[in-house]
């Protein structure tokens, strides 16, 4: 195991490595931006070293900082966290090279899984059903259209580097595709530095369900089992669930499967999730891998008493993992709500400030991840995710009911700001969601009369 780790990332994620590292007796430096040198993550580190100003890109997205801080002070690993530099092949294959272990997927399997095209051809060649759709990047708008016509709309569009959400867009109508594409294209060179664009056809009512992935560098691979992330804006995910309700135990167990299948195909070691559409006839499709810790990895933690850093960190050092498939099991029902430090009345708009007030909940099988705290500042420069709420019950029932009394105790409270709060209790009553019949489309339900 390593001695010392230099955990490149901010917020709820950076303190939530900091301390499964504590528990592991491992070393942490820090590497932070001007703004967050008093950070909770900051305080609990051992050692601190700033490497830029507020702009992330001049700070957690300067990869030669990162590895210079991390030469300096005798680091023997890089722990990206989730964005930022989490999915970049070049920084993993710079960390390999300054002698540096990179903890996530090695360089060659971040950049095949990072290509959305290339993705697709590593799933259909192990067997996975694709989305129909342009086999590879368009390389004209004319192609491009001649796809969206050969599947019927509505399409969506894809950066081929695109992630988190990012880089898509639904065309419905033949007559804006092509002025729709190439402003897709032009977003996706402003967003990844990288043009390339493809189609595919637009499920409108699907469950997005995602399986998180463990594997090592000995060839073992295991599922951790479903989560369902169907509820989303602008397909970002604002709560996540497992098990997956109305997931019959046979299309569990096909997805799965197929899941391992691919990962093993790609040749994929660390955490990692592999993500899918339901669609109303039961039928999965493959869209993506995320090569990195996901948001969400806490509502699985809950449920199999494992730590999913933990697990990184262990493969990333060259160990094995520490449970196989047969010794995996999986208990009771989790949630987590993203609490994040927006206005739901205005689009979601991010809305910063100093919190004058902050009070998170607790009580029975309540888990609170956040770097939040009285007197902190929420800035514009990084993303407005302020905690995640997280819950587990014997069943989803109950597992509603705590987390709507967990959002109803959390008090959050600055200049300016507003909270995605209420809005989550809204979704927590909805009746679709609460007869678990909710799709993707259900929070554009809940704003479209608003």
């Amino acid at each position: 195991m390593f001695s010392c780790i230099l955990v490149a990332n901010r917020g709820e994620i950076a303190l939530r490595i900091v301390r499964t590292c504590r528990e592991l007796g491992i070393r942490t430096v820090l590497a932070h931006s001007s703004v967050d040198r008093d950070s909770l993550a900051a305080q609990l580190a051992d050692e601190t070293v700033q490497i830029g100003p507020a702009s992330a890109r001049k700070s957690y997205l300067n990869a030669s900082a990162i590895i210079q801080a991390a030469i300096q002070t005798g680091a023997e690993a890089i722990h990206p966290g989730y964005g930022f530099l989490a999915e970049d092949a070049d920084f993993s294959e710079a960390c390999a090279l300054h002698g540096l272990a990179f903890v996530g997927p090695p360089a060659e399997v971040v950049a095949l899984l990072g290509d959305k095209t290339r993705a697709r051809e590593v799933a259909a060649a192990a067997g996975l059903p694709i989305i129909p759709g342009s086999p590879r990047e368009c390389g004209t708008t004319a192609e491009a259209e001649r796809v969206a016509g050969e599947i019927g709309y509505p399409v969506i569009t894809k950066a081929a580097s695109g992630g988190g959400g990012r880089g898509m867009t639904v065309v419905r109508d033949p007559r804006e595709f092509s002025r729709s594409y190439r402003e897709a294209r032009a977003a996706a060179k402003v967003l990844f530095g990288d043009s390339r664009t493809y189609v595919e056809k637009f499920i409108e009512t699907a469950r997005h369900i995602e399986i998180q992935i463990l594997a090592d560098g000995s060839g073992n691979v295991v599922h951790l089992g479903e989560r369902d992330c169907s509820v989303q804006r602008n397909r970002q995910k604002l709560v996540e669930e497992t098990p997956a309700p109305g997931l019959s135990d046979e299309l569990r167990a096909q997805i799965t499967t197929a899941a391992v299948a691919c990962a093993r195909a790609a040749g994929y070691v660390g955490a990692g999730t592999f993500e899918f559409l339901v669609d109303q006839d039961d039928n999965f499709y493959f869209i993506e891998a995320n090569c990195r810790i996901q948001v969400e990895h806490p509502v699985t933690e809950q449920v199999t008493g494992l730590d999913l850093v933990r697990e990184q960190l262990v493969v990333a050092a060259g160990g094995r993992l520490s449970v196989t498939q047969e010794e995996i099991r999986r208990t009771g029902a989790a949630i987590e709500c993203r609490v994040n430090a927006e206005d739901p009345e205005r689009g979601f708009l991010p809305t910063p400030g100093v919190l004058s007030e902050f009070q998170p909940p607790a009580g029975p099988f309540t888990r609170v991840d956040t770097h939040g705290r009285v007197g902190m500042r929420i800035t514009k420069d990084y993303d407005s995710l302020l905690a995640k709420v997280v819950v587990w019950a014997q069943d989803r029932h109950q597992a509603i009911a705590r987390m709507e009394r967990a959002l109803g105790e959390f008090r959050v409270c600055g200049n300016g700001m507003h909270t995605t709060i209420g809005f989550l209790r809204e979704v927590l009553c909805h009746p679709i969601f609460l007869d678990a019949k909710h799709t993707t489309s259900l929070v554009d339900q809940m704003i479209s009369p608003r």
